[in-house]
């Protein structure tokens, strides 16, 4: 064919890569792999391994090892006692290591991009261009964390053992992501890679070995999901972090329930891709490319659903299908191919059974008249059009080259249908109009937000979702966080199993003697006083016995009434932080002109002398909360591409509350002054031991200008009503302060819908102490941070 002819069709010739260098390192290493487990590779305890294949060829790359229980232990055996020496180095010494860790992941990066590729069958533009760099720069950005930790993180300290779990989607870049924030803020790791991916994770031990890595910091088990299995329910670990699937997500918040393990989920998405008929269509029809085709679309924030705004749809579609008629798919060393092969049978067959239902249940399917291997496992780039929005394949995760397409009239129905999923990961919008793309940006339920442009990630920024994708974050200031821990709270005590003993006041310091006056107070809903749908209450006595009162004894009815109204508040959250603030501090106000009175009461329960310091420090902790509320602001990132990243510090959204028990008062405040002043709206169970306190302190909202419905009181069984609030689907977190034993069953219960789960683990807080009862570690768990990528510049 000639030159001119070449130019007038514009196909492309084969441009392979060579991959003779990353298959000679698999041939020095005789093509089979033990664990990397104390600095040194060993063989699988069980002697039992498994094949891993290029899934372009089906060819068999490397025999890996099958990891057991006896293998996860000996590695974690080995982190446990590299722990206290890489917690010992300054952080010069650990900032060093990770930064030869990225100077030597440039110096290998072609042999390493190959070998992802190989191993995964993405393209290798993909890996060459995307995932290698972004493995350097998570190394090298970690590494200035590491250097600065102990100026920008005072007070906190490691997690200890991690335990880390990653996909095969992006095999190396996973692991950076973990890895890097871990050894930078001085945790040692055991790290399981994917079945079907293990090798770059193999590789990237080879490199520690490279850069004298101390022995034991990071250790390597490959194996299936029952390795993964054995690492979380190691009793030796202490965080185990996870990115895959929703319903595996489930699994291990279940085996960690009754664990203190500290857990960060990043899990599955069905991420909208939003088109304004503003928008520069063939601009965003290149953002689609990347956002669904990317990866084969086996991304977590692949733009799966495609929401067209309806005067547009006929043409975008249009665009989209000869835009999809220009992809290549082949070989994925082929330097031309722009969709590579999917990574397992198994993958492949699952792809191929949601889409034959998608059109049992009405779609309609279009693929593009482009050659398609033959050999090796591939499917072509997948237009699902007329999808109902509760098709199965507008809801499920196909994890695959597959784009479901709906139509939406106004900004309002394109956020209904956004919002219109479980999940929450990541999300696109496209429009020339910037106020249209900010303001459907802030109300899309969703961790991530790209405007006008798709699919950016930086180390500097953090990453993860909300609702079922998941929660923490990876990356960022706030991707750090999930590695550390309050250093008076890793070393704090178990609570004691019976109420603390209190101070007494002398019989002369109160005067009891006129007979008592009938005090029953009434639940606090939607800022009204309620009667319990029980019809019962509950005798509340003093430290000597005698009756004060009786609370009501609220029931499953009454929690699903008070998230009723929760969430019929939940414009509270939408309200400028300084009116926030001014509310606050007028409930400061009001409940120092009750103060007096307010302590004489509770002095009955808890003592004088406690009694006047609960109602001193709680006014003053409200006014630290006020003082907060506009101050507790988010960032603007600036990674290195044409973009800023603000990151928003956004309320979870409706709160349960577990109070605790022996600072009736303080205990209050202490855990729903920070809930309120971040936005949230709160349903509180008041502390059993003192529950009459209720009557006072909706007295005192009622006062305050508080909207009613922002904060509810239920009085009652706290292990009783916690069953219904941590399964309630509509309660976004859980924080519980009262026992071991609540703690556990918050975890457990609230799996349905994942959600946060904040606790004192069965620890003592000193809720007298600022140190441990107020400040950054309550509000950080108030929030969930939204990323919203803009761009700018030239």
């Amino acid at each position: 064919m000639g030159i001119v002819e070449k130019f007038m069709t514009m196909e492309y010739g084969p441009a392979p890569e060579d991959p003779r260098e990353a298959l000679a390192w698999l041939d020095v290493h005789e093509r089979r792999f033990g664990h990397f487990i104390n600095g040194e590779w060993h063989a699988p305890a069980a002697g039992t391994s498994f094949e891993t294949a290029d899934p372009s060829t089906g060819e068999k790359l490397a025999t890996v090892a099958q990891g057991s229980p006896a293998d996860i232990d000996r590695a974690v055996k080995a982190a446990r006692a590299a722990l206290p020496a890489w917690q010992a180095l300054s952080p010069h010494a650990r900032a060093r290591y990770l930064y030869a860790l990225a100077r030597q992941v440039q110096k290998h990066s072609r042999w390493l991009a190959v070998l992802e590729t190989l191993d995964n069958g993405k393209p290798i533009r993909e890996s060459r261009d995307i995932d290698i760099p972004l493995v350097a720069r998570h190394f090298y950005h970690h590494a200035g964390w590491a250097q600065i930790l102990e100026q920008e993180f005072a007070g906190c300290t490691a997690c200890g053992v991690v335990g880390q779990i990653i996909p095969w989607n992006f095999p190396l870049l996973m692991l950076a992501w973990k890895i890097a924030p871990a050894l930078a803020t001085g945790n040692t790791v055991v790290l399981k890679p994917a079945e079907f991916t293990p090798l770059t994770a193999l590789a990237f031990a080879h490199i520690c070995q490279e850069v004298a890595l101390p022995p034991g910091v990071v250790n390597i088990v490959t194996g299936d999901g029952s390795t993964g299995e054995a690492l979380v329910k190691h009793p030796e670990v202490d965080k185990i972090a996870f990115t895959g699937s929703t319903e595996v997500g489930r699994a291990i918040r279940k085996a960690t329930a009754e664990t203190h393990k500290k857990l960060s989920l990043e899990l599955g998405g069905k991420s909208p891709f939003i088109i304004f008929e503003d928008a520069d269509l063939d601009s965003a029809v290149e953002g689609l490319v990347d956002g669904i085709w990317f990866n084969q679309g086996q991304v977590c924030c692949a733009g799966s659903r495609l929401l067209m705004q309806e005067s547009i749809a006929r043409k975008l579609t249009g665009k989209i299908q000869d835009r999809m008629n220009a992809l290549r798919i082949g070989p994925p060393l082929d330097k031309a191919i722009d969709i590579g092969a999917i990574v397992a049978r198994v993958q492949l067959e699952r792809i191929r059974r949601l889409v034959d239902q998608g059109v049992a249940e009405g779609a309609t399917c279009w693929q593009p008249a482009i050659p398609v291997p033959s050999r090796g496992l591939y499917f072509p780039p997948t237009l699902l059009s007329n999808v109902h929005p509760s098709s199965s394949v507008a809801q499920q995760e196909i994890f695959g080259p597959v784009l479901a397409a709906m139509t939406f009239r106004t900004p309002r129905e394109a956020v209904e249908l956004a919002n219109n999923t479980v999940y929450g990961l990541a999300a696109c919008v496209w429009s020339e109009s910037i106020n249209v793309a900010l303001d459907v940006a802030a109300q899309l339920k969703a961790g991530v937000v790209w405007v006008n442009c798709t699919n950016l990630f930086d180390a500097a920024c953090g990453f993860g979702g909300y609702r079922e994708s998941g929660f923490g974050r990876e990356g960022g200031r706030e991707g750090l966080l999930e590695y550390l821990e309050p250093a008076w709270f890793k070393q704090a005590p178990p609570a004691h199993p019976t109420p603390l003993a209190v101070d007494q006041p002398p019989e002369a310091a109160l005067d009891f003697s006129s007979p008592p006056m009938d005090r029953t107070v009434k639940l606090y809903i939607g800022g009204k006083q309620a009667r319990p749908d029980s019809g019962y209450s509950m005798a509340v006595r003093a430290a000597d016995g005698r009756v004060l009162g009786e609370a009501p004894l609220g029931n499953r009815k009454d929690i699903r009434n008070a998230v009723e109204a929760a969430r019929k508040a939940e414009t509270w959250g939408k309200a400028t932080a300084h009116n926030r603030a001014q509310v606050l501090y007028y409930i400061a106000e009001n409940l120092s002109g009750r103060g007096e009175e307010i302590a004489t009461r509770l002095a009955a329960v808890v003592g004088k002398k406690q009694a006047e310091m609960e109602v001193c420090l709680g006014i003053e902790r409200i006014f630290s909360y006020a003082a907060w509320a506009d101050k507790f602001d988010g960032a603007v990132h600036n990674p290195p591409f044409r973009n800023v990243a603000l990151a928003m510090k956004e309320p979870v959204g409706t709160v349960g509350i577990l109070c605790p028990a022996d600072a009736p008062l303080l205990g209050f405040l202490s855990l729903v002054m920070p809930a309120i002043c971040a936005g949230n709206t709160v349903i509180a169970i008041p502390s059993e031991k003192y529950p009459l306190m209720t009557g006072d302190l909706y007295q005192v909202f009622d006062t305050s200008d508080l909207p009613g419905g922002v904060v509810n009181m239920v009085t009652g069984r706290p292990a009783e009503l916690l069953k219904t609030l941590a399964e309630h689907d509509d309660v976004d977190a859980i924080w519980s302060f009262t026992d071991e034993a609540s703690a556990a069953a918050a975890k457990t219960l609230s799996i349905g819908n994942l959600k946060q789960v904040f606790s004192n683990e069965g620890r003592v807080i000193d809720w007298f102490d600022r140190k441990q009862g107020e400040g950054r570690w309550f509000l950080d768990h108030a929030v969930q941070v939204k990323n919203i990528w803009v761009p700018y510049g030239e």
